[in-house]
């Protein structure tokens, strides 16, 4: 019934018979596409089930298109059917060109261009086209307020964490999703939110992007669409992409609007976790509770985004035991095995005083080495090295003359190299390896940069290098 419906509301639109009708993937939605092709034109077919979802991506279509942003033209409708005709867009994208351009690795310059441009043209979905968008259109919900954001935090809470068996205190995580959703309220939130943002639902075209999915859009903050494109899971974006992308899009929102930089800030991490929370909980519903195991894939990569936002960023609400469930997310190893991601390990390599006192892993998994240099020959008890550290030459022949420094260091690797492949095998992305010695600037500092040029010489992984005692990093870059 669907596919002679469609026909006949195409042949009633452009008096034109169809020569082919191919259904088309839609993931986790329960909308029907189809591509139609008759001799002279190729559109989409949509049945969608829910009318007023439709009535919303119909209506936002056609507005957006008024104001002349890239969004697909509707070109019949019958809402009774609950189906319409739209243009073909092709089936390039931004995820599918960043998947095939991709290769080896890197994030290539030309996909790059593209999510500049659609940074560029968010805010004119979220604040000029949102001027005078229809309201009454949006479902289910008219606004981004409390009680989306606490179907969110539930989904997350009852189809992540619980199929995923990972612990919480109930009545203290609904405290602190209470505590969540006040601060989170307190962003302006009277602009156009697309809802999901991210590649899957932005088309190129041309070397153009254009936009779909935006039915669940609704009124509310600015943060959130783009924390959804820059936190996207399996698009794995570099963060000083990110970092980047963020930038260009405050500056083309300031255009716009009166932009307080600051106080957007203030507000961006917390939608960021709440995007990433919202999106677990569909990995979980689609893929723990109905058995979809290609959404499972995303799971490792929204792990890392994890990870590095508990090592990054510091929220200006107190929310102990949210914060405490995030840490037992990172330290699962059960969840970051799941498909085929193949995440990108960073050791980080400190070298340190026990004057000062030992280190604490504050980003990674609180695991990894410490070693003690002090049982080896100390340069700086010479007079001639005093004034020297393991960097100079001098310092460098006098240990690598030493028997003891080099087995020692002969242990180390053996120690080291087991802890990378293993944790390269199951996806964990963090090691920290620190050196101490009496004061920090001989022993150690030689030690941790040599096993850094071991570590470059035989794994692909990034190696970040602190050497705390000489107050000099080296941070993001191989040593």
């Amino acid at each position: 019934m669907i596919e002679e419906s469609l026909k006949e509301l195409f042949h009633k639109c452009f008096s034109e018979t169809v020569e082919s009708f191919d259904p088309l993937t839609s993931d986790g939605s329960n909308r029907r596409y189809f591509r139609l092709k008759s001799a002279a034109r190729s559109v989409v077919g949509v049945f969608g089930p829910d009318k007023k979802e439709n009535a919303a991506f119909v209506g936002f279509s056609r507005h957006f298109r008024g104001q002349g942003l890239p969004a697909p033209e509707i070109y019949a409708e019958d809402q009774d059917q609950g189906i319409y005709i739209e243009e073909d867009l092709g089936d390039a994208s931004l995820f599918k060109l960043l998947s095939e351009q991709r290769g080896a690795g890197g994030f290539p310059d030309s996909v790059i261009d593209v999510y500049e441009q659609a940074v560029r043209l968010l805010p004119q979905f979220q604040i000029s086209a949102g001027k005078t968008l229809d309201w009454g259109l949006c479902y289910p919900r008219s606004g981004f307020d409390r009680q989306s954001m606490k179907w969110d935090l539930n989904h997350f809470k009852y189809y992540f964490l619980q199929l995923a068996d990972i612990g919480f205190h109930e009545q203290a995580l609904e405290d602190d999703f209470e505590r969540f959703a006040d601060f989170l309220l307190q962003a302006p939130r009277d602009f156009f939110l697309y809802r999901d943002f991210q590649s899957r639902n932005i088309m190129v075209k041309d070397g153009a992007p254009y936009f779909i999915d935006y039915q669940g859009g609704r009124k509310g903050a600015l943060q959130y669409d783009i924390a959804s494109l820059l936190f996207d899971a399996k698009a794995d974006m570099p963060f000083d992409v990110r970092e980047r992308l963020l930038d260009l899009y405050l500056k083309e929102a300031d255009k716009l609007t009166s932009l307080n930089r600051r106080q957007f800030m203030e507000h961006y991490y917390g939608y960021v976790f709440i995007r990433i929370m919202q999106a677990m909980g569909a990995y979980g519903l689609r893929g723990f509770y109905e058995r979809k195991s290609h959404f499972l894939q995303s799971i490792p990569y929204a792990v890392q985004n994890l990870e590095y936002l508990l090592g990054t960023v510091e929220m200006p609400v107190k929310l102990p035991e949210l914060m405490g469930v995030f840490r037992r997310i990172t330290g699962s190893s059960y969840l970051r095995q799941f498909g085929k991601a193949q995440l990108k390990l960073t050791v980080r390599i400190q070298s340190f005083s026990y004057r000062g006192g030992m280190p604490v892993d504050e980003r990674g998994h609180g695991g990894g080495f410490v070693f003690d240099c002090r049982c080896l020959p100390n340069p700086g008890k010479h007079e001639q090295y005093a004034k020297l550290t393991g960097k100079d030459s001098q310092v460098i022949t006098f240990l690598e003359k030493e028997n003891q420094v080099s087995c020692f260091l002969n242990h180390v690797y053996g120690l080291v190299d087991q802890a990378v492949e293993n944790y390269q095998n199951r996806n964990f992305t963090d090691l920290l390896v620190a050196f101490g010695c009496t004061g920090g600037l001989h022993r150690s500092v030689y030690c941790a940069d040599r096993l850094a040029g071991h570590l470059k010489g035989k794994y692909n992984i990034h190696i970040e290098a602190l050497h705390r005692a000489l107050e000099k990093v080296s941070v993001g870059s191989p040593v």
